[in-house]
């Protein structure tokens, strides 16, 4: 994107338990961490865990599709650092070609300003797939806790990280699986979000003295995804909270 070309602010260098040419495992410890890196810690909440609807009363035990990027403090898109699979290539099992915008809006239009939809201009990043964008950042999702590393490569001191979370299919009571396209809760039909993604964000100076962040949750995503906004407004979510117990970033 054309934002991504004035300043190059941190390179990632590993995700959870990240081999050589590997994505996250379950294994724990292969990462190393240096003076300087950046460590941005996830740690599992009650609700890690869902149950996912498969067939014939069948379900299994999903974990939430996770995406994790930087802006400025003005609120620009700066870059990703990591995304689910399934979410950063739109590869979701028997969607029938839909995109699932409901389920990480604030990332997608963060980092692509143009309805999910629409065919991906080459213009902003030179790929033509989201694929091609995103195959060097994805991941399965993590098993539990997991840490992503950053090294600063540039005098950029000021910045601020987000992390989006999502559940499929997490009803509540004012999320119900049978809302209406059009309707305020609505959130994708039947294999929808059900509640909407939770955005976590902290601002990192450092040039300060201070060595650890604790990124806040500071609302929810678009219900259908119709939008990049986050609204304030936490009372209809029940589970969706409770996906994550805390994120913490450390200056090594």
């Amino acid at each position: 994107m054309k934002k991504m070309k004035s300043k190059k602010l941190l390179t990632i260098l590993g995700v959870g338990a990240v081999a050589a040419g590997g994505f996250t495992s379950c294994n724990d410890d292969l990462v190393e961490y240096g003076s300087g890196d950046i460590k941005i810690f996830v740690e599992e909440g009650d609700a890690w865990l869902h149950d996912y609807p498969l067939f014939l009363g069948i379900e299994k035990q999903n974990r939430p599709q996770i995406a994790m990027w930087i802006e400025d403090l003005d609120g620009k898109y700066i870059r990703t650092l990591y995304v689910t699979h399934k979410a950063g290539t739109k590869s979701w099992q028997g969607n029938k070609g839909n995109p699932r915008k409901e389920a990480l809006p604030c990332w997608n239009y963060a980092r692509l300003p143009i309805a999910l939809d629409q065919e991906i201009p080459d213009g902003y990043t030179g790929a033509t797939t989201p694929a091609e964008i995103f195959d060097a950042v994805t991941g399965a999702t993590p098993c539990g806790n997991f840490d992503v590393k950053m090294r600063s490569i540039s005098d950029f001191k000021q910045f601020v990280v987000k992390i989006e979370i999502n559940h499929s299919t997490d009803w509540n009571d004012y999320y119900p699986e049978d809302a209406e396209e059009g309707d305020a809760n609505y959130s994708g039909g039947d294999d929808g979000s059900g509640q909407p993604a939770v955005v976590y964000a902290a601002t990192i100076d450092l040039d300060s003295d201070v060595k650890q962040y604790a990124a806040t949750l500071t609302g929810h995503s678009s219900p259908d995804g119709s939008n990049g906004n986050v609204y304030s407004d936490l009372s209809t979510l029940t589970t969706a909270t409770q996906i994550i117990k805390q994120i913490t970033i450390k200056i090594q």
